[in-house]
């Protein structure tokens, strides 16, 4: 099945490195034109130049911090006015998962800080492409979440908890839009060889008084492929939600786990 996102504009957050980078080389791959968001300059630059070009993209970043959601604004809003950045068909939505942390442990600012991180920086982006993507008649967004929407994971409080809200906030998204030809869709990947996967290790390492190795041996062992998925196996997901083939897939949580998540 050829997945062609030829003459589509895709806005992909955390691309310098792990699912979103990984995400953006497959989509500008399939011919899509991508703009990498992200708070690093210096990757940023390196990274759009390395992109592929099939069909003579060209490429483009954004600078953007999501801990601060009113830059975020006020950047997207000066681009636009300066018609430097219309907008975007494809837009995912991806930042790094707030630190590990045990619910009733957690202060009240990590709460305050990750939902602006995670959903009001999503509600921003989202307000900023809509108008393009419904003159377009074609729209996807794609939130990368976690598979803690659908089962809660042992020491992740504060983010078993966004992860919900956004997960709740899509859903209702899903179908105020789809009448315009947008979906919104997430995707939960499971345990990812990304940095964010090399943090809970050492957290889980540490808290029970042994090796990485055996933090790691432990997880894969309660994931029924016995390993850990690679970034372009995510990605591969969110680039079939991208293209015009699922075009009536809308308002999903698709799991990306190798089978770990018990519930349906």
């Amino acid at each position: 099945m050829l997945l062609d996102l030829t003459d589509k504009i895709a806005l992909v957050a955390g691309s310098t490195q792990g699912i979103g980078f990984a995400t953006a080389q497959l989509f500008a791959g399939s011919g899509a034109t991508v703009i990498l968001l992200a708070r690093n300059e210096e990757k940023l630059k390196n990274i759009v130049s390395e992109l592929p070009t099939p069909k003579n993209q060209k490429h483009g970043y954004l600078v953007a911090d999501f801990s601060s959601p009113k830059t975020l604004q006020e950047t997207l809003s000066e681009i636009q006015k300066a018609k430097t950045f219309e907008g975007a068909h494809i837009l995912v939505n991806n930042t790094g998962g707030p630190p590990p942390n045990k619910a009733h442990e957690a202060s009240l600012q990590s709460f305050r800080d990750a939902f602006e991180q995670h959903l009001i920086c999503n509600q921003i982006l989202v307000q900023a492409l809509f108008p393009f993507m419904k003159e377009e008649a074609f729209g996807r967004i794609i939130n990368v979440i976690s598979t803690s929407v659908k089962q809660p994971i042992e020491n992740l409080g504060v983010s078993n908890t966004i992860r919900a809200a956004v997960a709740n906030w899509a859903k209702t998204l899903s179908f105020e839009v789809a009448q315009y030809g947008i979906t919104v869709n997430n995707v939960l990947p499971g345990t990812t060889s990304t940095s964010r996967l090399d943090a809970i290790i050492q957290n889980k390492a540490k808290g029970n008084n042994i090796s990485e190795e055996q933090a790691a041996h432990q997880m894969k062992q309660s994931i029924p492929a016995q390993r850990f998925a690679e970034a372009e196996e995510v990605a591969s997901a969110i680039l079939f939600l991208a293209s015009d083939k699922a075009s009536y897939i809308n308002g999903i949580n698709l799991p990306v786990d190798g089978g770990r998540t018990r519930s349906l």
